[in-house]
């Protein structure tokens, strides 16, 4: 990984997260970014100054130039765009490089296809195909908490791989999957935060309603999603054993759980992933 270069296109939340984590790690990588403006990428290169990796990144004035520069391409850009962005880029396939899509929905046959495409050859004749990646990171990369879905083109090889799973775990926690489960990534990790935030939002509005000022409501809500989520990845109890530990018999914790089973809680998230799902293999079919 040492001296590898790594570019990103697209500097938004999700690519963001990834290339900050990233710049602060320790790996020795240079950076490369750009943006669908120049003064956005240069402002967010800017932020990278106080960060161990920062002196080792900047902005591009276009897509292709990143990708000129990088051994390891990041496609951080809505899926609508990212057939435009591939097609930009192909002139720099003249030497191997590994290209990583974090677009939700979009398939690795689609990518393949954008490279491939009729006419759109290298202009010297030697394209060389990138070896292709998929991944589905989420919002906690901020924080360095994203849970990163990756999975690898036939053509990619383990070596390949593991020098992606280094960059993303930087970010978190990661896993390789087949392509087949990403939509269902997509629906559970990849939308899952959002699900949470509501949780939080929700339990904190019924804090204030018991006096509780919002700010500490907030923080309560919070941390108590936090701590539960941390036994459940340490504690070695299924789950249904640790919210059988939390329910006291005749006490209050299990009137809540029947007033959430009354409502139908849980086909309510599963119905919300259903959707979100059903979202991304809409997208991936557009492609």
């Amino acid at each position: 990984m040492d001296g590898k270069t790594v570019g990103c296109i697209g500097c938004g939340t999700m690519g963001g997260a990834v290339v900050k984590a990233i710049a602060a790690s320790s790996l020795d990588v240079h950076l490369y970014v750009s943006s669908g403006h120049f003064s956005k990428a240069e402002s967010f290169v800017e932020s990278l100054s106080d960060l161990s990796s920062g002196g080792k990144a900047c902005s591009c004035e276009s897509n292709l130039a990143v990708a000129e520069r990088s051994d390891i391409i990041f496609i951080a850009v809505k899926p609508v765009f990212v057939k435009t962005v591939v097609e930009e880029i192909k002139p720099a396939f003249t030497k191997p490089k590994l290209l990583v899509s974090m677009a939700a929905g979009v398939t690795l046959s689609s990518i393949r296809g954008y490279t491939e495409g009729q006419g759109l050859s290298a202009p010297d004749g030697s394209f060389v195909p990138p070896k292709l990646f998929r991944m589905m990171p989420n919002l906690p990369a901020v924080y360095g908490e994203s849970m990163t879905a990756l999975c690898a083109g036939k053509d990619a090889g383990e070596e390949e791989t593991r020098m992606v799973v280094a960059l993303l775990e930087t970010a978190g926690k990661v896993e390789c999957v087949s392509e087949k489960m990403m939509d269902g990534v997509t629906a559970v990790s990849g939308s899952g935060p959002a699900y949470a935030f509501m949780f939080i939002e929700a339990l904190a509005d019924a804090a204030v309603r018991f006096g509780i000022p919002r700010k500490q409501a907030y923080v309560y809500a919070a941390q108590t999603l936090k701590g539960a989520a941390v036994m459940a990845l340490k504690d070695g109890r299924s789950i249904s054993e640790l919210k059988d530990a939390v329910c006291s018999p005749a006490g209050t914790t299990i009137e809540a759980v029947a007033a959430l089973e009354e409502g139908g809680f849980r086909g309510l998230v599963i119905d919300a992933a259903t959707a979100a799902y059903s979202k991304s293999v809409e997208l991936g079919r557009k492609g």
